[in-house]
């Protein structure tokens, strides 16, 4: 007789506390969340944002993961989802296992059954036309699962405030300490060994605008180290069956300029499987800062650029 190993299940969800004034739906769209396990037990909290009056089966669905410490709320998800679901999309946005306070102390792996049982639950709602959408360090994560899971009710993939390749970036723009990097790498490979992969680190990492941050060694080995991270996009985004969308913010401060031409480059290298790439650079003519990077002054910019797109994709 069968037996079952491993599932994700799904259920009705109550609305998160300390929710941002802007996470209700505008009129014909309707905002529940949802509560789904991950096939490793991690329960991954999640806004469900739909058009009313529209069947799933015909409407396309946007599965959208958060930056750094973010949450489902986050922006620049929110106000995607908040527009896009009045102008008859569907809009999945998802608290990974390095929401808030977790964040910097995940395995670059696990994220992905997040992202599994997310597609895994939208599939279950009916709905067949899927695009997924990374912000910042999620982009790496979108990345990820869309080069390994070709799964055909994928349709095409949204980056926003993507980075070039972040255990490059970690050591010489973000932690700029060979002594503080090496101490890391080191820690890092003795808790493994020691079975304490995810535990703080007792050296503190140099992380963005020059904060320190606590660190396990699970995640600076599978993020941050460059002998064995794996977030490195300029890798993952050549091996993605689908039509790209690189969107990042003119502001941002967070961000370097040539970054989002890394991944550009080689998602049009020889040899490449995306069958479209577009680079779009919205404008903002504001300094660069954080806000820059959330889009949090550009929202409508930002929304429109993504509607047009998938207007051009017919999705």
């Amino acid at each position: 007789m069968a037996q079952i190993a491993a599932s994700i299940e799904y259920e009705t969800a109550p609305s998160p506390a300390g929710l941002p004034d802007e996470m209700h739906a505008l009129p014909g769209a309707s905002l529940r969340f949802l509560s789904s396990e991950a096939v490793d037990g991690f329960k991954v909290r999640a806004a469900l944002w739909q058009p009313e009056n529209k069947p799933p089966g015909d409407t396309t669905m946007i599965v959208q993961v958060h930056g750094s410490g973010g949450n489902l709320s986050s922006l620049p998800l929110r106000a995607i989802a908040r527009a896009l679901s009045a102008r008859g999309y569907a809009a999945l946005s998802i608290s990974t296992r390095q929401h808030d306070e977790h964040v910097n102390t995940d395995n670059f792996f696990d994220v992905r059954r997040d992202i599994e049982a997310a597609v895994a639950t939208v599939r279950a709602l009916g709905y067949r036309s899927i695009v997924l959408l990374g912000h910042s360090l999620e982009t790496v994560q979108v990345q990820y699962y869309a080069a390994t899971d070709w799964d055909p009710t994928i349709k095409a993939v949204i980056l926003t405030g993507a980075f070039g390749k972040l255990p490059w970036k970690s050591r010489h723009i973000l932690i700029q300490d060979e002594d503080n990097y090496k101490a890391l790498a080191e820690a890092s490979r003795g808790a493994l060994r020691a079975g304490k992969a995810a535990e703080i680190l007792p050296f503190k990492m140099r992380w963005l605008r020059g904060v320190e941050t606590p660190v396990t060694a699970q995640h600076f080995l599978t993020y941050r180290d460059e002998q064995t991270s794996a977030a490195d996009g300029t890798f993952w985004i050549s091996r993605i069956p689908r039509p790209i969308l690189i969107l990042p913010d003119e502001a941002d401060g967070l961000v370097l300029p040539f970054e989002p031409y890394m991944l550009l480059s080689a998602a049009r290298a020889e040899g490449s499987l995306v069958p479209s790439v577009k680079y779009v650079l919205v404008p903002n003519h504001r300094p660069p800062s954080r806000e820059g990077h959330l889009f949090t002054d550009n929202t409508d910019a930002l929304i429109d650029a993504v509607a047009a797109w998938l207007a051009e994709q017919h999705l």
